[in-house]
């Protein structure tokens, strides 16, 4: 599920070093940003007073959730704050999330255009929709039954989805039509350098750092973005619920890290705006696992783990009471979520900050993932065959969906082809950046080889589309399935239209097909080209398993046979 972009906090360097407040413990050194969680049962003003008296700065805070963004010298800050009764916990600000790099992963930019929010008003029986050009590529579109579904719901626009990611390129011209600006919002401030000198984002594209809510300068976003709700509009290629809006609750850095601040406001965010359903494509970095107490951390790591946990829990509780249906990519570790093996790759930010730890899976958690009131999907190949990549187990799998297995097909054909991923939406800008498209906008031969294809309106604007694999791409089908559910039944009410996300998650999961174990259960990928880390074993019923939990996510279902689901 990771592109460059889901992972760890960073240090933001100041001009100016923060005097503290009479009172407080001297302090020195760096100046570094940090987040505070309000303790439970006090007031985030006493947070913010903690905060103060420890000789720090406050910048913002979340009343949702109790979240303090600071900035104070960095030497002993966290230890001070958190001595107050008003603090639960204190973490330097870190990302927590990056999208993959590599084919498990993830992805996400483009040229910028302002584009209108779809209209308000939704008839009770939407026009059926249609299919597009490039359809015929997507097998995933097939697997989850959407062609069939859209004859019958292809969604309604007062059903908004929140994609929390990287950022949405509204000026593609299959996002266009869906797409809410208004709505939309980037959380983030881009980072060109971490606290060592690496490059994170790199310079800034925009003055002041910040990017405009319908940009994407990574693509993972735009990607899950198109098959989640790509308008079928004759052009390029149609999203499993083609006729919901798109809101950009952007909380990914170019690079693809997500810190918990920008993620903590997405979320509660989603809850305050009114959105039905957020898509996450990722985990939060810099810790893979969130352990509170693990001998290998230091106790300043350890406060932040809590931090971390205790913090998207509040986010994901809140947005959940406000409505919002939560769908999560499971992972793409090759891992048994209820057995995780020894983490060698956290903290993953600032580079070179990694050491090995035994996972306790009792007391280590990944997050959101293992979070409150999330729908995890596992991913499979054009096979039905489990992704090598995906992560699986009973312990926190809902559903399973297409997600891409570039190695699927052993021995046939299909092998080793871009076909076996996912097509989905492509910025422009990253297609250039990443030398698949060139500056006159042509597909080049790299791009050609990676299965880039280009397609132009009547008009003139193009639309480019990439192929991409991981729970990422899982992911999205599933929350374009929960889409088609709140089009489906959702009622008006106080809080506009929408469905209760219960309810939501009792129809996507009843309805879903059922897939058995297969026979062995257990299933190597050597024959692969993969090493025996990969070999996994399914376990439980075809009602429900490790592999596919309850079952390959089925929209035609979905929308013809849910409401039994609803009580």
């Amino acid at each position: 599920m990771r592109t460059r972009s889901l992972a760890a906090a960073f240090v933001l360097p100041l001009l100016a070093v923060v005097a503290p407040v009479a009172g407080a413990e001297p302090a020195s050194g760096q100046v570094a940003e940090f987040t505070v969680l309000t303790a439970a049962g006090h007031s985030v003003a006493a947070a913010e007073q903690a905060v103060r008296d420890a000789g720090g700065t406050v910048l913002r805070s979340n009343e949702a959730v109790g979240l303090v963004t600071a900035t104070a010298p960095a030497a002993g800050f966290p230890e001070r704050v958190s001595a107050s009764n008003a603090v639960y916990g204190a973490a330097r600000a870190t990302s927590i999330g990056k999208a993959p790099q590599d084919r498990t992963g993830r992805k996400p930019d483009v040229e910028k255009e302002a584009h209108a929010a779809p209209a308000s008003g939704a008839s009770a029986k939407p026009a059926p929709a249609g299919m597009d050009p490039l359809d015929g590529q997507l097998w995933g579109l097939k697997s989850v039954r959407s062609d069939l579904a859209r004859s019958v719901e292809p969604g309604d626009r007062r059903v908004k989805v929140g994609v929390i990611d990287t950022g949405i390129d509204a000026s593609h011209p299959d996002i266009a039509p869906n797409f809410d600006y208004a709505d939309s919002r980037n959380f983030t401030r881009d980072i060109p350098n971490d606290e060592t000198g690496a490059v994170v984002d790199g310079p800034c594209e925009y003055r002041g750092c910040v990017d405009p809510a319908d940009h994407d300068d990574n693509g993972h976003g735009t990607h899950v973005a198109g098959t989640i709700a790509a308008a079928a509009n004759g052009f390029g290629i149609s999203g499993v619920a083609p006729n919901v809006t798109l809101v950009n609750a952007r909380a990914g850095q170019d690079s693809g890290f997500f810190f918990l601040g920008p993620v903590v406001d997405a979320l509660t965010y989603a809850g305050d705006a009114g959105l039905d359903v957020v898509n996450m494509s990722f985990y939060a970095d810099p810790w893979l696992y969130n352990c509170g107490n693990n001998p290998a951390d230091t106790p300043q790591q350890r406060m932040e783990q809590r931090t971390i946990v205790e913090a998207i829990t509040r986010a994901l509780n809140y947005a959940h009471r406000k409505g919002v249906t939560s769908v999560v990519a499971l992972g793409n570790e090759h891992t048994d979520l209820g057995a995780p093996q020894s983490d060698a790759t956290s903290p993953d930010y600032p580079a070179g900050a990694a050491h090995s730890r035994t996972i306790d899976n009792a007391t280590c958690l990944s997050m959101p993932t293992e979070g409150p009131h999330t729908i995890g999907v596992s991913a499979f190949g054009p096979s039905g065959k489990k992704a090598d990549y995906s992560n699986y187990g009973t312990e926190q799998i809902s559903v399973s969906a297409p997600g891409g297995f570039f190695r699927d097909g052993y021995g046939t054909d299909w092998f080793r082809t871009n076909e076996n991923e996912i097509l989905s939406a492509y910025p422009r800008n990253v297609a250039v950046a990443e030398g698949n498209v060139d500056a006159d906008g042509n597909v080049t031969p790299a791009g050609v080889a990676a299965g880039v294809q280009k397609a132009t309106t009547p008009d003139g604007r193009t639309g480019y589309y990439q192929f991409l694999q991981g729970t990422s791409m899982a992911t999205p089908h599933a929350t374009g399935v929960a889409a088609l559910i709140v089009s489906r039944y959702g009622r008006p009410g106080s809080g506009g239209f929408g469905l209760n996300p219960d309810a939501v998650q009792r129809v996507l999961e009843g309805t879903a097909a059922k897939i058995s174990c297969p026979v062995p259960r257990t299933v190597d990928y050597l024959k692969e080209g993969r090493d025996a880390s990969f070999t996994a074993i399914c376990e439980g019923t075809p009602d429900f398993n490790g592999f596919y939990g309850h079952g390959m996510v089925d929209a035609y279902a979905a929308v013809t046979r849910g409401a039994p689901y609803l009580r």
